[in-house]
């Protein structure tokens, strides 16, 4: 299948303010194409700063997938760890990788580019700004190193959009998206992405808990919450806290020692189930869904939050964490990535405030917000009450 030849729909009816703007916007377009405005904009003092910024991000957007695989190489070589001992030259990082020296200095200078690396004195190679971020957070890692599956859906994302591509690689690995019923799967079948949704859960849980205050609540419940990592954090910022974790039972298995060790276990209570097909344990004042509700379609979202209203103590209170579409801040994760992700995963949106908001009023909630959060990019926030009558 081609490009698309038909002519454009007609426009619905717009308002005389509507018109304008698309006459301003169809301008502005017009110029921007223009290749004698480029080169005065490139050239003009005024102008020339913003028109190297916008080139820069074209070229960007043209070069996205060569960063990202230059940034796998360097993972996979443990590039970031060897010269987190020190820095080393060339020769010396060819040695350690098992590369050929010319192909170490390719990945190396297309590293340096990309502030992953940097040049140190003595021919010597060091860590860049994010080189060194990237190493604080071992979940980016396991991302980086799990998007190998993701770009193998995404490397005809037409025939992905057109629901050519068949069985993808992100609906195997996640097998509760293929209609597996959930409460069905062993524990071998939800180890790897509880381990990958575990180590990514750091700077997650911490914004989260940055925003909102859990120590003025009772009893805290996790719905999804994988291997209890959040509620783990939780616990250790509220000492008075009781936690309960609802997952598969399958899940909630892997995540009994942890609490153990951790020293949570006497005032945790680990309870296995689907929330598709039982309700939720009832008693808490506070109730979590950490990066749940975009994993699902809308009915199953709208059915988890009237769970969630019923099991909820009257006064109680919802959060809801997770990026979220439509907001500048978060739109590149949410619209962008997360977009095409939950597409060849074969289910759920990022969905916007405006909508979740709505959802939550649906299902009987009040006053629902939303909560700034220290990165935004990362996830957003919304807080939502239980009537107490």
């Amino acid at each position: 299948m081609g490009r698309v030849t038909s002519m454009p729909d007609e426009p619905p009816a717009l308002s005389p303010w509507g018109r304008l703007v698309d006459r301003l916007y169809g301008l502005r377009d017009r110029i921007l194409a223009s290749q004698r405005f480029q080169i005065m904009a490139a050239r003009f003092p005024l102008t020339r700063s913003v028109s190297a910024r916008r080139a820069r991000a074209c070229f960007d957007l043209c070069a996205g997938f060569v960063y990202s695989q230059v940034l796998f190489a360097c993972v996979k070589l443990d590039l970031f760890e060897l010269l987190a001992r020190q820095p080393l030259t060339v020769e010396a990082i060819a040695r350690h990788t098992g590369l050929g020296q010319d192909a170490a200095r390719r990945l190396v200078l297309a590293a340096v580019s990309l502030d992953l690396l940097q040049a140190r004195s003595a021919d010597r190679y060091g860590l860049g700004q994010l080189g060194a971020a990237m190493r604080a957070n071992p979940g980016v890692k396991a991302m980086i190193e799990h998007h190998a599956m993701f770009y193998a859906d995404m490397a005809d994302p037409v025939a992905l959009l057109r629901g050519e591509v068949g069985e993808t690689e992100l609906k195997r690995y996640w097998p509760y998206a293929d209609g597996v019923e959930p409460a069905a799967l062993a524990p071998d079948a939800v180890i790897a992405y509880t381990e990958l949704m575990a180590t990514s859960q750091q700077f997650v849980a911490e914004d989260v808990l940055d925003a909102y205050d859990v120590s003025r609540h009772r009893q805290l419940m996790d719905v999804g919450g994988g291997d209890g990592s959040f509620l783990r954090s939780a616990g250790q910022r509220a000492p008075d806290l009781a936690l309960t974790l609802f997952d598969l039972p399958a899940v909630v298995e892997t995540a009994r020692p942890r609490f153990a060790s951790a020293g949570l276990a006497a005032r945790t209570t680990l309870v296995g189930g689907s929330f598709s097909h039982q309700e939720l344990p009832s008693g808490a004042d506070l109730i979590t869904l950490v990066r749940i509700a975009h994993d699902h379609g809308d009915d199953t979202v709208q059915h988890l939050l009237g769970a969630i209203h019923a099991a909820l103590e009257p006064g109680g209170t919802l959060l809801v964490a997770e990026p979220m579409a439509g907001d500048s801040a978060s739109a590149p994760m949410a619209d962008a990535y997360f977009g095409f992700y939950l597409l060849a995963m074969g289910r759920g949106r990022a969905r916007s405030p405006a909508e979740l908001i709505a959802m939550l009023g649906k299902a009987g909630f009040i006053e629902a917000r939303q909560i700034p959060t220290p990165r935004p990019l990362l996830s957003g926030l919304i807080q939502a009450r239980k009537p107490t009558i």
